[in-house]
């Protein structure tokens, strides 16, 4: 018997067609992938499956119950996991977890077993605010809040985008013990080794379903989609001329109290590199790298960027500098002109030069017949292309990235690095975090911070050598283990 049918479901949204006759079935127990690129659909259908929005035309039913008439037996049988965090930021971890609990008609006490496996691993902190946590403990509890009421279905939108890879592997394990319960999971990941976990997966693309099959069998047969041929690794393409540093850091310390975020860690970094800041989530790399923008002051150490001192000139790093946050930094509700002139115009660009660099932009990104489009309306990977354009149109020293493609398609990341490709060969220098570990062997050099400190640093070569490992997933994944401190 089948968890879940689709027939023809078909839902629109003005003149975007977001889903268009689709139709599939998962059965139970099993582990379902529903994959595609940005704009896919993926989420239209989870919200239909989920009784959160009516189909146009078409049928789905879930554990036999159908998505419109019986709307109040799904929602008591199914668990969600939406793309972006769903919990209460402002509630302790144990008060979002009675809140879910009360929602289902259920209490905690009741619903303990079916999530004691994985909240045992966060209970600890069950008095602290679920913003102060870090993305694999988020993580947990949001998954822990799907499961209280023991679903028998579970959807998963890209549960596990910003998270590291180690509290990733952690995450997909979990899921093998809910598969081991008879749950029905259906998730959806740009991650190609969550995609394997998957015992079967649909490939879903501009509404439709391109193919139903292993995953094995869908990435081979749309591999210019999933697995795009590689950039060449600029390591070691160093441009004669550029070995000044542009950021020099000296025994950076940020302490919280007793705790060290930053403990005590030096490195510098030259004009037109690309240097890779990598580290599980709770090691430090965000802390550090406020502190190199000028957002936070460091308890103690020296540093420059772009010359100025980090403890004396932090306003002038600020204008000098480019920064894209791990959150979409532009305003939804601009076109996307009117953005590139709002962020120009702050760093002081005359209207003149905005003008002739925005079309040049424009053109050079594809986007020319997009100028006066709204960016809401625009794909994920379009606006993270858009938001980093925007952070070097001033063409500064360094330009900081923070996970710039979490949740993006590989396809797309694969453009957004030639981005990057192109700024770096200009002179740029580009600071990024990442938990994607291919684009880690794209960096001239990477260091790894465990508990507040450089565990290592180097070429992604030099990395895979010294610790004796194939790739740099695995050289991230034996470093990040060796971690003493929580990652909360």
């Amino acid at each position: 018997m089948n968890a879940i049918e689709v027939n023809n479901v078909s839902k629109s949204y003005g003149k975007v067609k977001a889903l268009d006759h689709v139709s599939f079935t998962v059965g139970k127990g099993e582990v379902f992938g529903l994959i595609g690129p940005d704009g896919a659909g993926k989420t239209t259908m989870y919200r239909i499956l989920c009784s959160l929005l009516l189909p146009d035309s078409g049928s789905a039913t879930v554990d036999g119950f159908d998505v419109v008439r019986q709307m109040t037996d799904i929602r008591k049988r199914v668990g969600y996991m939406p793309g972006k965090f769903s919990l209460y930021q402002d509630l302790t971890v144990e008060e979002n977890l009675r809140f879910f609990a009360t929602l289902f008609g259920t209490t905690v006490e009741e619903g303990y077993d079916s999530i004691k496996a994985i909240y045992s691993q966060i209970e600890r902190f069950k008095d602290r605010r679920a913003g102060a946590l870090s993305g694999g403990m988020k993580q947990k509890l949001a998954l822990s809040c799907a499961l209280v009421h023991s679903p028998s279905v579970l959807f998963l939108d890209e549960p596990t985008t910003g998270v590291d890879p180690v509290s990733r592997k952690e995450f997909w394990e979990m899921l093998a013990t809910l598969k081991e319960r008879g749950i029905t999971i259906v998730a959806s990941t740009p991650y190609l080794d969550e995609v394997r976990c998957c015992q079967r997966v649909a490939f879903l693309d501009q509404g439709k379903i391109r193919g139903i099959d292993t995953p094995e069998h869908i990435l081979t047969e749309f591999a210019d989609i999933f697995n795009p041929p590689g950039l060449a690794s600029s390591a070691g393409t160093q441009q004669p001329g550029r070995e000044e540093n542009v950021i020099e850091v000296e025994h950076l310390v940020k302490a919280f109290g007793s705790f060290h975020a930053v403990d005590d860690i030096s490195f510098t970094v030259r004009k037109g590199e690309i240097f890779g800041f990598l580290g599980a989530n709770g090691a430090g790399k965000t802390t550090a790298m406020h502190i190199l923008t000028g957002l936070n002051q460091p308890t103690s150490g020296t540093g420059r960027v772009v010359g100025y001192d980090i403890r004396t000139e932090h306003e002038q790093i600020k204008k000098h500098i480019g920064y894209m946050s791990q959150k979409f930094s532009l305003y939804e509700d601009l076109t996307v002109a009117e953005n590139i002139r709002l962020f120009a115009g702050i760093y002081g660009m005359a209207d003149k030069e905005i003008a002739r660099k925005t079309d040049e932009l424009l053109e050079r990104l594809r986007f020319a017949e997009h100028k006066n489009t709204l960016v809401a309306s625009l794909p994920l990977g379009w606006k993270q292309k858009l938001a980093f354009s925007v952070s070097i149109f001033h063409e500064p020293g360094v330009v900081f990235l923070d996970e710039p493609t979490g949740g993006v398609d590989p396809a797309t990341r694969r453009q957004f690095w030639e981005l990057i490709y192109d700024a770096a060969s200009r002179g740029i220098t580009v600071f990024v975090t990442t938990h994607y570990m291919d684009e880690a062997e794209y960096c001239d050099r990477i260091s790894i911070m465990v508990d507040g400190k450089i565990k290592a640093m180097g070429t992604p070569e030099d990395l895979k050598k010294e610790f004796h490992q194939p790739d740099m997933d695995h050289v991230f994944t034996f470093l990040a283990r060796q971690a003493t401190r929580s990652s909360d």
